[in-house]
């Protein structure tokens, strides 16, 4: 066994952890941790944002003669590490591919002649042969592997080294093994159990809860509103925005910015040179937003974040809590707000289905996502739906927005039923648009050609608009009543729950977010004169189309770019889109129908005519 340690009492460690780091005493978990590591023995610990895991394993190797591996994902995390230690006198050393060949050449040479204490690595580095080999030859006494949650969370496809860790233990066999995460539920804990110790080790789980961050969720409504509105009225204050693509974190940036918010974006597809300066900037700099994909923030430790915002779901509970976790870290009071529609669930299904890896994991994955959906429609105290995931139970936090607004639910277990009838007598294989024609007696060609017009559900739902209908799916979907399918058409399926719902068993409860518990009476179509009938129509919003309809708007719009590119004119030159609104709802066929139309004059009757009442035609024969 190599660098037994020469002194194991804690009594040693905390005249090290006060000698060389300041400190006058260990916080919780940090002596259990770090008794374990000098027993020899493999560590797991589990422990939240803030309680001081490196020092879990930067002491032991102070204690422990030989050389202490540190694996880290990020070169930013582990430069950061390097530069802390040693200002602290400790002789620590990184080698990653950001720096230069004199660079790394160096630092070889100080760990080879022993100097060296601790040496910080990416996985990518260390599971070469030639790394590997010459480590073999040195008294290495203790590894150390920080984000442990990448083993299990990213997988084979994305980071093959993390998984290759598991090789450790047997290069190493002497060796203990410490792995250190601030996120990992049950299964994510015995999956790395299993892949770093080959058998099972007691964790050292330390609580999860954030208390001075507040929680809130909302569904997406207009992204791009909700965004300026919560930031705006942060103005000043350093956050944090999470997008799911690069495209969207420029055009969140660009939109901030436009506010007189001083906003950066950062993603994998920036140059390391402006990502670097970035950072630097967010860093260094008060009430400064970043706007980044998840390529940012493992291992940022900037004490004043004052918000967390996501404008898009995030892959799992795991994910959402290791991005929140990253305000409020000096333990003033933070905020973590999200927003997600039915187009996040489906995107996150399918890029669990797109991944590179087994069923298994897909399923663990999907279930995963399933706890995240369940969070976001928590029907009480949101901080206790999140730490429960992790196996922790608290009283109602009181801060939360569920705490804060206790009545915004209702009891929806009827209008649940009629969905789930729907969906199942139409044959749980079409989407949320058809289901809700089907539910306002909507008589599309499509409900026509498969007879759903003649369902008994056909027309139960007249009462609601389609937005309530639609709000309620997406809550129905999210709390795991309707599946998604998931090779992207979106058609909807009923759970076992959902089934045990519409048999009657137990009730189903709705966030209101604009719906009224008791529906509200409808006009009847054809009510008023005819020319209020027309200015309905000058006035109408998209918002109460049918599928079919909305799909004609789609191609008349796309069709107008297409005649404004032509011209070099913007589209709403062409037509507003009140014209093109009022054209799905009239339909027209002849040129005297089109003239008809809300702001359809002589001059664009002659230019586009024909163009629009081909569209309209052409749509009608597709669907027919």
């Amino acid at each position: 066994m190599t660098g037994v340690p020469n002194d194991q009492s804690l009594d040693a460690a905390q005249r090290v952890l006060k000698s060389v780091f300041g400190f006058a005493g260990f916080r919780p978990g940090q002596e259990a941790a770090i008794k374990t590591l000098l027993d020899r023995r493999h560590l797991l610990a589990v422990m939240p944002t803030g309680s001081g895991k490196s020092l879990c394993f930067q002491v032991p190797a102070l204690m422990t003669g030989g050389l202490t591996l540190v694996v880290s994902p990020l070169v930013a995390l582990m430069e950061d590490q390097v530069a802390a230690l040693r200002l602290a006198g400790v002789a620590a050393d990184c080698i990653n591919s950001n720096r230069d060949r004199h660079r790394n050449v160096s630092a070889w040479h100080r760990v080879a002649a022993g100097e060296t204490r601790l040496l910080y690595m990416a996985p990518e580095r260390l599971m070469t042969d030639r790394m590997l080999a010459a480590l073999s030859r040195l008294s290495v006494s203790l590894i150390a592997i920080d984000e442990a949650h990448c083993i299990s969370q990213w997988g084979p496809a994305f980071r093959p080294e993390y998984e290759d860790l598991s090789r450790l233990r047997t290069l190493f066999p002497d060796v203990p093994i410490a792995a250190f995460t601030a996120t990992a539920d049950e299964v994510t804990r015995n999956d790395i159990a299993e892949k770093l110790f080959g058998n099972p080790v007691e964790p050292i789980v330390l609580g999860f809860d954030r208390p001075n961050i507040s929680l809130a969720v909302e569904m997406k409504a207009d992204w791009k509103r909700q965004l300026r509105t919560f930031v705006g009225d942060r103005f000043g204050q350093s956050g944090i925005v999470y997008c799911l693509s690069r495209k969207k974190t420029e055009e969140a940036a660009a939109l901030l910015t436009d506010l007189g918010i001083r906003a950066l974006p950062y993603h994998a597809g920036m140059d390391k040179e402006a990502r670097d300066a970035h950072q630097d900037l967010f860093m260094t700099e008060p009430g400064l937003v970043m706007v980044a994909t998840i390529a940012f923030g493992m291992g940022i430790d900037k004490p004043d974040v004052r918000f967390v915002y996501h404008t898009d779901l995030p892959g799992s509970i795991e994910a959402y809590y290791q991005e929140i976790g990253r305000a409020g870290r000096d333990g003033a009071p933070a905020e973590a707000h999200m927003i997600y529609g039915l187009s996040d669930i489906r995107m996150r299904r399918q890029f669990i289905e797109d991944e590179d890896s087994g069923p298994e994991r897909k399923r663990r994955e999907h279930k995963r996502l399933d706890a995240l959906l369940g969070f976001c429609e928590a029907p009480e105290c949101r901080r206790v739906a999140l730490l429960a995931y992790f196996g922790e139970r608290i009283a109602p936090c009181g801060a939360c927005d569920c705490c804060r607004n206790p009545g915004d639910r209702f009891d929806g277990t009827e209008d649940a039923r009629k969905i789930l009838s729907a969906v199942y007598r139409s044959g749980q294989r079409f989407g949320s648009a058809h289901v809700i024609d089907i539910l306002r007696g909507t008589e599309t060609d499509k409900i026509r050609k498969f007879g759903h017009h003649r369902l008994p559900t056909f027309g139960v739902g007249r009462e609601r608009s389609r937005k309530d209908w639609q709000s309620m799916i997406r809550q129905m979907v999210a709390t795991g009543l309707l599946q998604l399918d998931i090779g992207g058409y979106g058609g909807l399926s009923i759970s076992r729950t959902g089934t045990a719902r519409l048999k009657g068993d137990g009730t189903v409860h709705f966030r209101l977010t604009g719906l009224v518990p008791t529906p509200q009476s409808a006009s009847r179509p054809g009510s008023g004169s005819g020319k209020e009938a027309r200015r309905a129509g000058a006035d109408a919003t998209a918002d109460e189309f049918s599928s079919e309809q909305r799909d004609l708007l789609d191609q008349l719009k796309a069709l107008r770019l297409k005649l404004a590119t032509e011209r070099g004119v913007p589209a709403y030159v062409i037509f507003h889109d009140r014209t093109l609104i009022d054209m799905v709802r009239r339909n027209p066929r002849s040129r005297q129908e089109f003239s008809e139309v809300h702001g359809v004059g002589a001059a664009k009757l002659e230019q586009f005519a024909e163009p629009f009442l081909a569209t309209v035609v052409k749509n009608q024969l597709d669907t027919g």
